[in-house]
């Protein structure tokens, strides 16, 4: 197999991946609506895809970030996942996922949640392994590479704090 450090800089374009799934009564919460664990299950699912087309290689799944519920998915509406790669750092990518509801009769369609997930690629042993650097085209998607730095940054910062906290 092919390592990703050995591959050029890729776009946040060459990583974005599409999941739409129609949402059925096996689906739903006892409110009826789409329970918010189906949900997660496929944003954790679009996110692997996108980081496996920025990286070529297997990911896991390292964390996630700002998982926000905005509406709720109703049984019989399209779930629409969009997720593409933010940023890269070096064995790690921040994958950014947009969640959407289509009424398939009216095409109507509700931003309803949004996630960022820390997606980290792995060799075959389960080992971190680099991913390729991240080249932003766009003014968008340069604005989304730096609010994925700030996200890191406030991680690690949060993460050190906690440590700290222990010491004493």
């Amino acid at each position: 197999m092919r390592h990703a450090a050995a591959v050029d800089a890729r776009t946040p374009a060459d990583s974005t991946a599409t999941l739409i799934r129609w949402m059925g009564v096996t689906d739903a919460n006892t409110a009826g609506f789409v329970h918010g664990g189906t949900v997660l299950r496929l944003i954790d699912e679009v996110a692997g895809l996108a980081a496996i087309k920025h990286s070529r290689t297997r990911v896991v799944t390292g964390g996630m970030d700002r998982m926000a519920f905005l509406h709720p998915v109703h049984v019989g509406e399209l779930l629409c996942l969009t997720a593409s790669v933010n940023a890269a750092w070096r064995t790690s990518v921040e994958v950014g996922v947009r969640v959407e509801s289509e009424n398939p009769f009216t095409d109507e369609r509700r931003h309803t949640s949004s996630a960022y997930l820390t997606m980290v690629a792995v060799d075959e042993n389960g080992r971190p392994i680099p991913v390729p650097p991240l080249d932003p085209q766009t003014p968008d998607e340069r604005r989304r590479a730096q609010e994925a730095e700030v996200r890191r940054r406030n991680r690690l910062a949060e993460r050190d704090e906690i440590l700290a906290s222990r010491e004493d």
